[in-house]
């Protein structure tokens, strides 16, 4: 039991970690109908920012919790204005062109992130300090469960609730909705579609270099290369979710980390990838919608 119980763990842990990820991806597509391929980036660049910070402010002595804090703001801030100047550089010019010249457009912005950051920094792993310290209140769980893998889930689950106040409740959440449902019509009722898809590529930004911080924090360590795989599997958790819905990412997402999880534990870990994409053929298959996503009707 206390092994099953550990498995679900991990993947909830996992699972709140594409959360992160996949929320970007299907707010973006949700009102402008673009898989942004260069999300994963993103994320590695908010882990690569808190390093940095993470290392000037040990130096200061500061306690590893208030760095953590410190260097996971920092980082939110810093890759939210990666995330709104790649929107307005490589996505607002090809925002009207065919589908193919944003994908291409995508992907070239996620191929030049990778190589401008390992010239930048490094092509090597490098160490992630351990920023989360030990809460003694775990100890009386019956299974194991660090204090980051604690500190992952309560952060997602805090950074769902905020989202989906922000969308039913304030103004903009409601311009997004707006804008996601019919942008013509939205804009001849006074919503700023532009300003409404730059906050959007604030927004998904910060929640994923959020989730790089985090997890860099339990695994220990990073490198250039860490967002590509990361990316690629919040993106099938977005689509097996239903890409544009919310609630849709988030169940996606922990149905993709608890199908790892448990595929690595009571199989194999070699074919831990393997479980990921077999799972999205399968609901590309039966339903292609996703789990939580309704089917496009298309006027002819």
């Amino acid at each position: 039991m206390n092994y099953f119980l550990g498995l679900f763990v991990s993947g909830l842990t996992r699972g709140s970690i594409y959360a992160l990820l996949a929320l970007g991806y299907t707010m973006v597509y949700g009102i402008i109908e673009l898989i942004n391929f260069a999300h994963g980036e993103i994320y590695m660049i908010g882990a690569f920012t808190a390093l940095i910070l993470a290392s000037v402010l040990s130096i200061a002595g500061l306690d590893a919790l208030s760095i953590l804090v410190i260097a996971s703001l920092v980082a939110m801030i810093y890759s939210a204005a990666y995330g709104y100047t790649m929107e307005k550089i490589a996505y607002k010019p090809v925002r009207h062109s065919q589908r193919l010249s944003a994908l291409i457009s995508a992907i070239g912005m996620s191929l030049f992130l990778q190589n401008y950051v390992r010239l930048a920094q490094t092509s090597n792993f490098l160490p992630f300090p351990a920023l989360i310290p030990r809460f003694t209140f775990l100890d009386l769980l019956p299974f194991r469960a660090s204090s980051a893998q604690f500190v992952i889930f309560v952060t997602t689950a805090v950074v769902m609730i905020l989202l989906t106040f922000l969308i039913k409740f304030t103004r903009i959440g409601k311009s997004m909705r707006a804008a996601s449902q019919d942008k013509t019509m939205a804009m001849l009722l006074g919503v700023n579609v532009n300003r409404v898809i730059s906050v959007t590529f604030l927004i998904g930004s910060a929640t994923a270099a959020l989730g790089g911080v985090l997890i860099s924090s339990f695994t220990g360590q990073i490198n250039f290369f860490i967002g590509f795989m990361a990316g690629i599997k919040a993106f099938v958790a977005a689509v097996l979710g239903g890409i544009g819905s919310i609630p849709g990412a988030v169940l996606g997402s922990f149905v993709l980390g608890w199908t790892e999880s448990f595929g690595a534990g009571y199989i194999s870990s070699d074919y831990e990838d393997v479980f990921a994409f077999a799972i999205l053929v399968l609901i590309l298959i039966f339903k292609p919608s996703g789990l939580l996503g309704r089917p496009e009707n298309k006027k002819v």
